[in-house]
């Protein structure tokens, strides 16, 4: 695991933190608000609700679109490594489950969901030495697992996964393996090497991995998910397990697991890669002379005959940005995407309130927003517990923090993650489907306002805010022509919630496949239509009469209205224009003519089957003229 310095700071004390509940059905016409701000000023605090309102707003909108749906979400959390159900049981019976309900309770706390544990040792382990479940001395082998033990595991962390899983009975539970027994690697360790190149050995691990998610059910923790090795392109892990594992050899592993584990236990699905979502510099640097780096991992492994087992790939924050799952997302439509680990760290300068507001922030962007927008069917931090030393530990971070911290005085504290993970479980159900939002931040701060909309099985709706500005951002929500207005602090995330809204909500019109021209700026005429709200065209000019976009759909389709959506910068809109509409792009339309007073602006048509829009700017001012999106409905 290699740590950016993401940060994460202390916070109030568990035994003094109150998490409202979230009902299950908000009043009608009311959305609930939940904020954290950077400053801590507010906690996960519930604010008074806000009503819809019939009619559009001026300000940036964000619209809602519950008839676009994308990925299912399966949930939210982090990690009970060895290191955090040490710290954990270090806490007297009373706080311990105190704080367990802080975390996993969904009413008493932010009800986390998903849990991603390590089979076997990790860098986060509070044993002296390094550990797996079929461990025999150097020299030995123990092909027929007879040695197989999850004795270490019974003693703390799988008392804590029951616990968890009766607090939250909706959480998932992903295994994932450092490190396969020292004795079918090459150098016989833990640290560093490689598999073995033998079916025998590749048979043996893919058994031991069938004999661990059997004895966990046994146990009564149920493995929903599994991966065959972390970080598989770290091959000089420092002080902790950790295994080369190149495509070949992954591939294999899953070809002889994936037919045993459908027999032994069919719930639990195979994830491939976990790893980074772009290949680290180091990791290129410190393949072997001679060997490919293979930098498109993911890619190469989901054209091997082991994606017949394969349910999707996982991915780690620590080099890349999360476009790199839709990219893999479009290439293999029918696998899923999983977000499975991220460690907020620290320089050793960083004051608290740094650390914490840095965290929360690029953990709001990049996990939060970033990861779901990007198909990511979780959101996974790494410890969920550590003491104040970011410890225990055996090599690896010496940075790392969890979602909550054991103190000296023996107080546990919350840090930005229990937040940025608390956003998203609390309200956002197992099952829930992410559908459409605009959103104009980006992952890497342009200073908008990011969002990410659920639709819960219950039919209530989840919609998380980040004001990305260190600024107070003033913007609307709209759902069909309801809408309400809100303003957030600068740096704050909020969850919205709602139940069903009495609204009209047309239908969206697919914009796939179409092209762009524009009169000004053409290069970038794009942007207007690729269904990205942070991606703007721009006039690059003071707004003059005659400025126009036009845009190609293609073949004739069929609408009855176009959104004109200029965006986060105040002011960038026509404020007159005329839209028509053509089908051979020469002969057009009587226009439509109108006027905007904001950033949004909706153009009712004639229901119109056409091939080419036009839309041009009547105005004249010393503001560009902006579209974040073109969109149209039917």
């Amino acid at each position: 695991m290699r740590r950016q310095a993401f940060g994460v700071a202390l916070a109030l004390a568990v035994s003094s933190l109150t998490v409202p509940a979230a009902q299950a059905q908000p009043s009608p016409g009311q959305a609930r608000v939940w904020v954290t701000t950077p400053d801590r000023a507010e906690l996960l605090h519930e604010r008074t609700p806000v009503a819809f309102q019939r009619g559009a707003s001026d300000l940036t909108t964000i619209t809602v679109d519950p008839r676009t749906s994308y990925q299912t979400m399966d949930g939210f959390g982090a990690s009970i490594t060895d290191s955090s159900a040490n710290v954990l049981y270090r806490l007297s019976p009373q706080d311990r489950e105190q704080t367990m309900r802080k975390l996993f309770d969904p009413k008493q706390g932010i009800g986390v969901s998903f849990l991603r544990q390590p089979v076997g040792s990790s860098d986060f382990t509070a044993e002296a030495e390094h550990y797996t479940y079929d461990d025999v001395p150097a020299g030995q082998t123990d092909f027929a697992l007879k040695q197989f033990s999850i004795a270490h595991d019974q003693q703390q962390v799988l008392p804590l996964l029951r616990r968890a899983k009766q607090l939250n009975p909706t959480l998932k539970v992903m295994a994932t393996p450092w490190s396969p027994p020292a004795w079918m690697k090459t150098g016989d360790s833990l640290v560093g090497g490689r598999l073995k190149d033998d079916p025998a050995v590749y048979d043996a691990y893919a058994r031991y991995l069938v004999k661990f998610v059997q004895a966990y059910a046994k146990a009564g923790v149920p493995v929903d998910f599994i991966s065959v090795q972390n970080e598989p392109q770290n091959r000089k892990p420092s002080g902790y397990p950790g295994t080369d594992m190149p495509v070949r050899q992954e591939a294999a592993v899953i070809s002889a697991l994936g037919p045993l584990l459908h027999k032994a236990s069919p719930r639990t699905k195979i994830l491939g890669y976990d790893h980074n979502w772009t290949t680290h510099p180091a990791d290129v640097e410190s393949t072997p002379p001679g060997e490919d780096p293979e930098t498109d991992y993911p890619y190469e492994l989901l054209r091997t005959p082991a994606a017949k087992w394969i349910a999707g790939t996982a991915y780690h924050c620590y080099s890349g940005d999360a476009s790199a799952q839709t990219a893999l997302h479009n290439a293999f439509p029918s696998k899923g995407i999983w977000f499975s680990e991220c460690s907020g760290s620290h320089g050793p300068d960083d004051t608290p309130p740094q650390i914490f507001r840095g965290t929360l922030t690029w953990h709001a962007r990049n996990l939060m927003l970033g990861t779901t927008r990007n198909w990511a069917k979780s959101v996974v931090n790494w410890n969920i517990a550590l003491d104040s030393t970011g410890g225990p530990h055996l090599g690896g971070c010496d940075t790392c923090t969890g979602l909550v911290t054991l103190q000296p005085d023996g107080s546990v504290t919350t840090d930005a993650e229990y937040y940025t993970i608390g956003h998203l479980s609390k309200f956002v159900k197992a099952g829930a489907v992410r559908i459409g939002s605009t959103s104009y931040g980006t992952t890497g701060w342009n200073g908008q306002l990011m969002s990410a909309a659920f639709s819960n099985p219950d039919g209530t709706t989840a919609l998380v805010v980040h004001n990305e500005n260190d600024d107070p951002r003033r913007f609307a929500v709209a759902v069909g022509d309801k809408s309400f207005e809100y303003e957030l602090p600068g740096g704050a995330i909020a969850t919205f919630t709602w139940g069903r809204v009495s609204a009209d909500v047309p239908q969206p019109v697919s914009l796939e496949g179409a092209t762009a021209t524009a009169s000004v700026n053409g290069a970038e005429a794009g942007l207007a239509v690729d269904a990205d709200g942070s991606t703007v065209w721009t006039s690059k000019e003071a707004q003059a009469p005659g400025q126009s976009v036009q845009v190609d759909l293609g073949s004739p389709r069929s609408f009855r209205q176009l959104a004109l959506d200029s965006g986060g910068q105040l002011g960038d809109f026509a404020a007159s224009w005329n839209v028509a509409v053509s089908n051979d792009g020469t002969h057009w339309s009587k226009p439509v003519t109108g006027n905007s007073t904001g950033q949004l602006t909706t153009v009712t048509l004639h229901p119109t089957l056409a091939r080419y829009i036009r839309v041009t700017s009547t105005s004249t001012s010393d503001h560009w003229w902006s579209l974040a999106d073109l969109r149209l409905y039917r």
